[in-house]
This record gives structure tokens, C-alpha cells and sequence, in this order.
């Protein structure tokens, strides 16, 4: 008898900007072994039956934006869903944001001072046995883009990165959700699409901020890679268990 050939876990990766798109992950999470499905937020379903993971991306508004948004209701009761049904989750950004929210954290619009660009990341002790960033240094460059920031987290979350201006940089929810504020998705490059004007009005230069990216590139691509990889593992295992 031929052996049974195991189909690649499938992960549902919502677009919730047209500008805020997969990025390095549209490439990286298949050449570890996953098969993504990529649809935009107004068609996500809201239950993550049928996938073995959920990646939801960033986008320029509050998670909670539901008159202008609507579709964001919907993807706050899938992030729930994944969280109940233990469906390994990755949020980044407007993510992030979204899984904090489904679960009774705050998120506060223009809070604090906006990260543009690379800024540094520095993992709590509490992510020494986490299964995202127990690997990564203790410190990466990562890029930034936010103005909104995670004020309160869900009660149970576990608090695993910060940086100087955002204290939440990360966390886990449950055994296999993760929210993380920063962008491994986006290299150096992405900033060359970046609004000038928008930067000015932050008393910002697009081209300093893009020298640093590029500058430290080499080891946000490494720290990025990684936590791709982690999450990758942690869906194949949740994979290979609901097959058993």
C-alpha cells in the first residue's frame, strides 16, 4: 500500500489594508512547509474551521473601527475562536490590536509617541520558554509603524516584549496565540512606499529612517526569520496532533 500522502496545514491569512500586505511571510511560511490561504478582511470568515492557523495583519485604523469597518467585528470573533478552539494565532500590528480587543484588552488611539521605521525590541523574562521568541535575542531591530498602542492587556496574557516607547510589544494569549505590535513581515525596503508628507507632519525624514532600516536589515531579517520559523513549528505540531 502506497503511504497516505499529509496535505500542508493551511493558514488563513487575512489583509485587512491593501498596502498592508503579507510581505516576507507570503514566501517564507510555505518554505516551511505551510500552504497559505490569503483573503481580504471584509471576506474573512469568522471561525477558523478548516484552517490550522490565522495570521491577521496590520492596517491604519482601530480595531474596533466597526462604522467604518464592519468586517472587524467579524475578525474579532474569529481571533476569539482560534484563542477557545486553540488554533495557533499570529497578530501583528492592527493584529495584535485585534486579538487584544476580542479578549477585553484596551487599545488607545494616538497613545504615546508614534515608532516609525526600526526600533529596538527587547524580550521580558517571560519569554524565555515561549514557544514564538524563547530563540530570538534578547534585543532585535524590528520595523515599526503604529500610533496606537495596547494600553491594557486581556487578563491571562502573558506580557513577553516591550521597546522604550511601547511597553506591549508582544504577548501570548492561551498556549499558541500571539499578538506582536511590530512588523516582521516588512524588510528595510517597504519604507520606500512610505508617505513623506504623513512622516513630516511626526517631524520625521523618510530617508534617515530609511538608512537605519537599512543598516540594521541584516539582523531584523534574522530576528523576523526566526519568529516565522517558530510559529511555523508551532502549526505544524497543532497540525500533526489533530490528525492523531
Amino acid at each position: 500500500m502506497a503511504p497516505q500522502t499529509v496535505s500542508a496545514p493551511r493558514v488563513l491569512l487575512v489583509r485587512n489594508q491593501e498596502q498592508s500586505g503579507g510581505g516576507r511571510l507570503l514566501s517564507w511560511l510555505p518554505a516551511d512547509g505551510l500552504d497559505l490561504v490569503q483573503v481580504e478582511g471584509p471576506h474573512a470568515p469568522d471561525t477558523p474551521e478548516g484552517y490550522d492557523a490565522v495570521v491577521l495583519l496590520g492596517g491604519g485604523f482601530l480595531p474596533d473601527d466597526d462604522a467604518r469597518r464592519p468586517w472587524l467585528a467579524g475578525e474579532r470573533r474569529l481571533a476569539r475562536r482560534a484563542v477557545a478552539d486553540g488554533v495557533p494565532l499570529l497578530g501583528i500590528c492592527l493584529g495584535a490590536q485585534l486579538l487584544a480587543a476580542a479578549h477585553g484588552g484596551t487599545v488607545e488611539g494616538d497613545h504615546g509617541i508614534p515608532e516609525r521605521g526600526s526600533h529596538r525590541v527587547t524580550r521580558r523574562p517571560e519569554a524565555d520558554d515561549d514557544r514564538l521568541l524563547r530563540s530570538l535575542p534578547d534585543a532585535f531591530p524590528v520595523i515599526q509603524n503604529h500610533r496606537d498602542q495596547i494600553t491594557v492587556l486581556p487578563t491571562g496574557a502573558v506580557h513577553l516584549a516591550e521597546s522604550r516607547r511601547c511597553p506591549v510589544q508582544a504577548f501570548r494569549l492561551g498556549e499558541s496565540a500571539w499578538g506582536v505590535q511590530f512588523h516582521p513581515e516588512v524588510g528595510a525596503e517597504r519604507l520606500a512606499h512610505w508617505n513623506v508628507a504623513a512622516l513630516a507632519d511626526d517631524g520625521l525624514e523618510l530617508g534617515a529612517l530609511r538608512a537605519e532600516a537599512e543598516t540594521r536589515e541584516p539582523e531584523s531579517a534574522r530576528a523576523a526569520r526566526r519568529l516565522a520559523a517558530n510559529f511555523a513549528t508551532v502549526v505544524h505540531e497543532r497540525a500533526a496532533a489533530a490528525r492523531t
